[in-house]
């Protein structure tokens, strides 16, 4: 009497071969790692960012390193200008929003001005471009991944981060409603919510020793985040590997909000 065969599951890929995949803000620091993984997992990346010089050289290396990728010079900030952008090119069935800003203040020494500033692009210009780009793939009938990337501070509170933590929960919900939209189109829609990475933005408040020290003593896993860190999970979302994962935050945090 023979065995019968067992069939063992097999585990979803985690390639992006034959996906396009666009990745805001990608000049440098998150958004130039979240292009390089997506790239090494086989996606034709597009690095968009207002300046060209550090995408084009971004795109160059992804290109020395046996990827496929492009730059396109886009300022996010003009919706209609992004719409007309997008709408005339081939959809994308990957979205990195990373394009984002922050101007640490007391809460009682927010200016308008930045205010305004830091809500216009964390908010305002993620919206529009995930419509944008939703939109697109909707037109042409396909599945997507759109993937913004939130932060810890989407979850929890944190001083001198008063407007940079509500576009951050602007986000997170943003995600959830999203998703719910969007669903019917197959196009999934989560976020990627990283703790203090050591990026050019975020470098140069880490001069600051006691900053640091505060920063690290929050970090159950007790060390600042490298870019590296969320190569994996930009992935993961972008990927079928998450076939079934939509309204949902990644938290990439060394288990800062874990108390």
């Amino acid at each position: 009497m023979s065995e019968t065969e067992l069939t063992l599951p097999r585990t979803p890929s985690f390639r992006l071969d034959g996906q396009r995949a666009l990745v805001t803000g990608a000049g440098r620091g998150i958004g130039l790692a979240c292009a390089a993984a997506l790239a090494e997992a086989g996606a034709e990346v597009t690095l968009l960012a207002r300046t060209a010089t550090e995408i084009e050289q971004g795109a160059a290396a992804i290109r020395a390193a046996g990827g496929k990728a492009e730059a396109l010079t886009l300022d996010v900030g003009d919706p209609l200008l992004v719409a007309e952008t997008l709408a005339a090119r081939e959809p994308y069935h990957i979205l990195v929003n990373n394009a984002g800003t922050n101007r640490p203040a007391p809460f009682t020494e927010v200016t308008v001005e930045d205010f305004d500033a830091v809500t216009s692009l964390n908010i305002r210009a993620a919206f529009f471009v995930a419509q944008a780009v939703a939109k697109r793939l909707i037109a042409a009938g396909e599945a997507g991944s759109i993937i913004h990337m939130s932060s810890q501070m989407g979850h929890v509170g944190g001083a001198r981060r008063t407007v940079y933590c509500a576009t951050k929960h602007a986000i997170e919900g943003l995600t959830k409603a999203m998703a719910i939209d969007l669903a019917p189109h197959r196009i999934r829609v989560n976020s990627i919510c990283p703790t203090f990475i050591e990026t050019p933005m975020t470098r140069p408040f880490f001069s600051d020793p006691a900053f640091k020290d505060n920063v690290l003593s929050k970090i159950k896993l007790g060390r600042v985040g490298q870019v590296e860190d969320l190569m994996g999970a930009v992935v993961f979302l972008a990927s079928g590997a998450s076939a079934l994962m939509t309204g949902s935050s990644l938290v990439v945090d060394g288990g800062w909000t874990a108390d």
